[in-house]
């Protein structure tokens, strides 16, 4: 039987090691004065649903709206590494003063084209589950997304704050 050196085993754990994605990120809550990444506003101030992405550097941006995460989040220019994207399950929060319910952005279901607004006007409204998403496009419009069907073109923000110093 012939035995096994460690260097063979040395080199498969340095491999293994740089492969190793950086840990996942875990959502933050939203504080009173915590301002969106974009345009300043205060989140807390806003309606529907809200966004923050992770990054390897370890400090999130935070979004008052799903579109603007979205905006960021698929422009080619802004690609960075990203540990997290979250957003808030609406079926659990209050539209008006969302708090808590935050869900990985990836496996949320996405109604785009309702009548609810947020603070950015037309928004994505996200949700856990597939059924709580199709209730609520019944009740107020539009289709439901997974997130990877969301394209750049649908995070359009010329709907509330297009951030060109107009509204």
């Amino acid at each position: 039987m012939r035995l096994l050196t460690p260097y063979p085993l040395l080199l498969l754990a340095a491999l293994a090691a740089c492969g190793q994605m950086e840990p996942p990120a875990e959502p933050q809550e939203i504080k009173p004065g915590t301002a969106c990444s974009m345009d300043g506003m205060i989140l807390a101030d806003f309606p529907g649903p809200k966004g923050q992405i992770h990054y390897v550097s370890g400090k999130p941006d935070f979004f008052c709206d799903t579109m603007e995460m979205f905006s960021i989040y698929l422009q080619p220019e802004e690609q960075k590494r990203v540990t997290g994207i979250f957003t808030q399950d609406m079926g659990k929060a209050d539209w008006e003063k969302p708090q808590d319910h935050w869900i990985d952005a990836r496996t949320a279901y996405f109604v785009l084209g309702s009548s609810r607004t947020g603070s950015m006007g037309p928004t994505l409204a996200s949700f856990a589950d597939q059924e709580a998403a199709e209730t609520f496009a019944k009740q107020y419009g539009g289709k439901v997304l997974r997130f990877d069907e969301v394209t750049i073109e649908m995070s359009d923000l010329t709907g509330g704050a297009d951030h060109s110093g107009h509204m």
